[in-house]
């Protein structure tokens, strides 16, 4: 049903039971069915007789259109016969309008046309991570005055709850007066919701609207969060203190974000069955005429099939990065295979995930008191009394687990552990234990499972699978009992490791920039969430709703950096985008809390985690404030990118707007990290060459005058590396250096990826400035 003509005096409590029902679906990823088009122009162009470039763009509409209706570029969202949806002034110059084909054509010949790409749809890709991360409030990061107070999170998501307690103002001084945005009212949404920490709220539905006609959904014309992932991102990134939060009794503590003292500001632009380019280029021009400081994009756009200048998340995030605006964005959910990472633009904080120190038990007690521990989110109560356990072995017949209601069936994984779970749930048993090999289980069944519809327990056999077998054989009267909110294990070793489901690099459009570039948390991350969202889970087939809820994904890794960037902008308010992003990626840890290399579990013998698994590493709030050095770009070094790219004039003038000849051109920006490209020559065994990669470097001072910093290369087994010089001496604060790393190896390398990590080492010991190294003979391929 649809809430839009409900009365605004509508309950909470009403508005949860009137949507109670309905599943959020996650965002498809496909081309949009409309003929929805961004245009690109180019704003100098425009006629000396409009005042504004939106008059100019509607001219340029109602001079090319077969049936044409005008109506102002408003914040409605209701359908209307308008092709015009949005006047974009902050990311690209340009419209987006609904056209069609040969409209389209006559379109292109008007004066100031640069491009076109046609409206597509993106993917949407907690109470300990703080503490996980070293933020406490004895730490540096965190020591007042430093909270990230009065720092602007702007967020691009599914909306928001107002209501939850994460987003109250306890605390927080007045809205900065330099912020312009604004508290759109919408359905069961008005003004006065917003207050001293969430200061911002807007929707943007245009796209969405033009692609689904008439289509009813719950709060499409409001910034409310109908589905949760928008809830939880803001409550991560900048969440106030809630105390006794948790999921059921899981994770019991106080959660926060990681900038607590931050301002949120939320753009809408996800909704059930998509979301699209032309909303999210409108959020984030809206995000930068409001002046926000950060930028978090929990979106992607899958590269494929299109180029770095029809990507809209790349396109306004140089505007952002121009203007001064980090854009911290996720690295997508696509797992292990390599060129699969999102938002890999070079002036993007590319995210990927990595998992948490902290893990959920239950108990099954056996009759002779011996305890098994495993992993559940099982949200229920369970009587504690024992029961006959009965091993079933194959769990296959659901008639004869119907005969068994009333014990604890035992299965194990002859065949598909996941059918005989849907046929012992269907079966309606009491409770249930699966036992697998470890080979045969993977991370993701783990965390699916845990959150079991009914009283079960998932046991590797060497984890307590065994032990569980061989009591039931050896006893006549086998029985058990379960204990479900019972155990929350902190300092789980080791952690943390690459998830995963973490999108893996290179970048395809841009393999010359190393990415990702930074890990965060992401992996069972505990945050605020919309009451009448997606379902938490299930108990006998009955819904169950959360104010806080778990979730995973690249997405939630995003809103960690973002709030950790907040903390930086803090302490360093005249920091580039290049800089921030250079202190997070320098000061990273490389190590788990077993002081072991980060490991990727989906590698053969569960090798250490490349920089193509993690970037530069796992994210450390505390020594990213105070890096030392950095790395700055800026625009110009940006373009000098893409003229190496062999990009045209037209197509760096989409993100530019303005001409630029590729006088100078570099694939070797400022970055600081280093990959570079063997060629493969397996078949000429017999060659003795070698090839060498040069880069330069510039890194900035940023510490006291008076510093020395040393080079020290670790790893990079089988490729010579030459640093010059390799002493670097600091005389002031914001004195420059400059620096040359060679890499020397055969054509063919040992391995398809050889990495290492160079550090500048300070004489006093404080600072150690480490950026991640890659030699690779996978070269770059396109579609």
């Amino acid at each position: 049903m649809s809430l839009t003509s409900k009365s605004s005096n509508m309950g909470v409590l009403e508005i949860i039971i009137s949507i109670l029902l309905l599943n959020v679906l996650f965002l498809s990823f496909t081309l949009a069915n409309s003929n929805t088009y961004i245009i690109h122009m180019d704003s100098s162009a425009m006629p000396k007789a409009f005042s504004t470039h939106h008059s100019w763009y509607s001219s340029v509409i109602s001079s090319v259109s077969e049936t044409f209706s005008e109506t102002e570029d408003d914040s409605s969202s209701s359908l209307s016969t308008s092709k015009h949806l949005y006047t974009y002034t902050n990311t690209i110059n340009g419209f987006s309008a609904i056209l069609t084909s040969s409209e389209l054509e006559s379109l292109k010949n008007s004066f100031g046309y640069i491009s076109h790409t046609r409206d597509a749809t993106l993917k949407l890709h907690t109470t300990h991570t703080s503490q996980f991360l070293g933020l406490t409030s004895v730490s540096g990061a965190w020591t007042a005055p430093n909270q990230g107070e009065d720092v602007i999170i702007g967020l691009l998501d599914t909306g928001i709850w107002p209501e939850s307690e994460s987003f109250s103002d306890e605390g927080m001084t007045k809205v900065p007066q330099r912020w312009k945005g604004i508290c759109q009212s919408g359905t069961q949404f008005n003004s006065s919701m917003c207050n001293n920490k969430l200061i911002g709220a807007r929707f943007f539905n245009k796209g969405w609207i033009a692609d689904n006609p008439g289509v009813k959904i719950p709060f499409l014309n409001s910034p409310r969060d109908s589905n949760g992932h928008g809830t939880h991102t803001s409550s991560t990134a900048a969440g106030n203190y809630v105390n006794n939060a948790s999921y059921f009794g899981y994770a019991l503590g106080t959660a926060k974000g990681m900038a607590p003292r931050a301002r949120i500001a939320m753009y809408k632009v996800s909704y059930k069955y998509g979301t699209y380019a032309s909303d999210v280029i409108a959020a984030m021009d809206q995000a930068i005429a409001d002046g926000v400081d950060i930028l978090s994009v929990s979106l992607g756009y899958y590269v494929d099939e299109h180029l770095l200048e029809e990507d809209p998340i790349a396109i306004a995030g140089f505007r952002a990065m121009e203007k001064g605006v980090p854009v911290v964005a996720s690295a997508g959910n696509d797992g292990t295979i390599y060129y699969r990472v999102l938002n890999g633009a070079p002036w993007l904080l590319t995210v990927a995930a990595g998992t948490l120190d902290r893990e959920f038990y239950g108990v099954l007690t056996l009759g002779d008191g011996v305890q098994i521990n495993f992993q559940t989110l099982y949200p229920g109560k369970y009587s504690l009394n024992q029961m006959p356990l009965v091993y079933n072995e194959k769990c296959d017949n659901e008639g004869e687990l119907r005969k068994l209601r009333n014990k604890i069936i035992v299965c194990k994984d002859n065949f598909s552990l996941s059918d005989q779970y849907k046929i012992a749930e269907s079966a309606k048993v009491s409770a249930a234990v699966f036992i697998f090999n470890d080979s045969s289980w993977s991370e993701f069944n783990t965390r699916y499972y845990s959150r079991s519809s009914f009283p079960a327990a998932f046991l590797s056999i060497q984890d307590g699978g065994d032990t569980l077998i061989n009591y039931i054989k050896k006893n006549s009267d086998p029985r058990g009992s379960f204990q479900f909110q019972k155990t929350t294990k902190l300092g789980t070793k080791p952690a943390p490791h690459v998830a995963d489901y973490s999108s893996r690099g290179p970048y395809l459009r841009c393999p010359n920039i190393l990415k990702p570039d930074i890990m965060a948390p992401g992996t069972q991350v505990l945050a605020s969430w919309s009451p009448i969202g997606e379902e938490v889970t299930t108990i006998r087939s009955r819904s169950v709703y959360s104010n806080f809820n778990f979730n995973s994904g690249t997405s939630m890794a995003t809103p960690h950096v973002a709030g950790v960037a907040a903390l930086i902008k803090k302490a360093h308010p005249d920091w580039s985008p290049a800089a921030i992003r250079s202190a997070i990626m320098t000061t990273a840890s490389v190590l788990d809390n077993t002081n072991s290399p980060i490991k990727d579990p989906t590698m053969p013998g569960n090798h250490a985690a490349s920089p193509l698994d993690m970037g530069a590493g796992h994210i450390s709030p505390i020594k990213a404030v105070d890096p030392g050095l950095v790395y700055d770009a800026t625009t110009q070094d940006y373009i000098k990118v893409l003229c190496a790219m062999n990009y045209t004039s037209r197509q760096i003038r989409i993100f530019t707007n303005s001409t630029y000849s590729c006088k100078n051109r570099s694939l070797d920006l400022n970055y600081p990290s280093f990959i570079a490209f063997f060629p493969d020559d397996q078949n000429n065994s017999t060659s003795n060459q070698t090839v060498v990669h040069v880069f330069q470097r510039t890194v900035t001072n940023v510490a006291k005058g008076g510093m020395a910093y040393t080079a020290k290369v670790t790893g990079m087994d089988g490729v010579k590396v030459k640093v010059e010089p390799h002493k670097l001496i600091f005389k002031h604060i914001y004195e420059k250096q400059s620096y040359k790393l060679s890499l020397e190896g055969p054509k063919s390398l040992k391995k398809d990826i050889i990495f290492g990590y160079l550090s500048w080492v300070d004489d006093g010991g404080k600072y150690l400035v480490r950026s991640p190294i890659v030699a690779t003979n996978m070269m770059p391929w396109h579609p």
